[in-house]
């Protein structure tokens, strides 16, 4: 874990995200703490993630997500040398 972002701020925002119930709640909460831009980065990313997953090539994911090549190579990088946050939601979520 990052101990640079492991503050009690960002315990905060993670314990209000886990009291969300349903996806309605959730659409509600993001759009009021994150920007449109911000949200579909989000997304993004986790699209990317789930492509790489699948063994999809760069081009197939930029051409698909519009994602850049250096997003791509961040969520790769992520996936092969994070601390495996992915997987465990890819495993919850049968993906």
């Amino acid at each position: 874990m990052n101990k640079k972002i492991k503050t009690e701020a960002v315990d905060t925002l993670f314990d209000a995200i886990l009291s969300l119930e349903n996806r309605d709640e959730c659409y509600s909460f993001f759009e009021d703490l994150c920007t449109v831009n911000e949200l579909l980065s989000l997304s993004q990313r986790f699209e990317v993630a789930a492509m790489l997953k699948d063994h999809k090539t760069y081009l197939e994911i930029a051409e698909k997500t519009g994602a850049s090549t250096a997003t791509i190579s961040r969520v790769n990088r992520s996936l092969n040398y994070g601390n495996d946050g992915y997987e465990l939601v890819f495993k919850r979520i049968g993906k």
